[in-house]
């Protein structure tokens, strides 16, 4: 795919209203500086400097094993939960270090939801589902509960196809179904940021599209960042890409900049598909 083919993405972005916006001067939600990041003895990450702004979408692109993923999981330390990593640099969220002795995780990972590449829905009902992380945090009272529900069903576009089978397992929706149930139960927790590896990876194209009509109404609360290894997704749904490689950040920048004028040769033979 060409980047004249990528120009006509950005411009059918504007023309439908929704073409990246200038971040210039917004003020940024997460700032990684010289984060490297090893899995016992094999570095994974090295020296990422990426600067997040807040309700934004930004999209991790790269070959497999580049990295992404792992750099996704360091914004909400969920690999902490691996044996043998450790990372040098900071991780800062709304300017305090994520990895600072005061840090609460539990606290950091309600503000920082994530969104896995296979939809995890629990074995219970669809209710059960969204309200998950409430009543684990102790919230008991079922008037809340039920708004929470309602409101985390809608704001994942979801709620006009279950507000009449609440009670009926989750396991019975479709894939997409699924996928926007895990997005509901994520933002129940009422998060600041949504961390999304490979959202629509299982999904048909028409669940895909619905995936990607809900990030753009979602950055209008939330920032967003989003792994995919679909070229056009990122071209389509991001405000800003960065293209790992190796373990290495090569370039980051405005998404209609990367995608139609990139400044390293290495980030335009990849969109282009010369490689990866």
């Amino acid at each position: 795919m060409s980047t004249l083919s990528y120009s006509a993405i950005i411009s059918e972005r504007s023309m439908i209203g929704r073409e990246p916006p200038d971040l210039r001067g917004v003020q940024a939600k997460f700032e990684v500086l010289d984060l490297s990041f090893w899995y016992t003895s094999t570095q994974a990450l090295h020296k990422v400097n990426l600067t997040i702004p807040q309700r934004s979408v930004v999209a991790l692109i790269g070959p497999s094993g580049c990295g992404k993923s792992t750099f996704l999981r360091c914004l909400n330390r969920m690999n902490d939960l691996i044996e043998g990593t450790r990372h040098t640099g900071t991780v800062s969220l709304d300017g305090d270090d994520i990895h600072g002795r005061n840090i609460n995780l539990v606290n950091l990972r309600r503000r920082v939801g994530m969104v896995f590449q296979k939809s995890n829905p629990f074995p219970k009902s669809i209710f059960e589902n969204v309200i998950f992380g409430p009543r684990i945090a102790g919230l008991k009272d079922k008037t809340q509960l039920y708004e929470i529900a309602e409101r985390s069903l809608r704001r994942a576009a979801l709620w006009d196809e279950v507000k009449d089978r609440m009670g009926d397992s989750a396991l019975n929706l479709s894939g997409g179904q699924q996928q926007r149930l895990c997005i509901a139960r994520a933002l129940a927790t009422d998060p600041e940021v949504i961390l999304l590896d490979e959202p629509a990876s299982a999904l048909d194209p028409a669940s895909t599209a619905r995936i990607e009509d809900l990030i753009f109404e979602l950055k209008r609360l939330y920032t967003i960042v989003i792994v995919t290894h679909n070229m056009q997704q990122a071209a389509r749904v991001s405000d800003l890409t960065a293209f790992f490689f190796q373990g290495r950040l090569v370039e980051a920048g405005p998404t209609d900049q990367l995608y139609t004028r990139p400044h390293v040769k290495q980030t335009e033979d990849y969109i282009t598909g010369r490689f990866g």
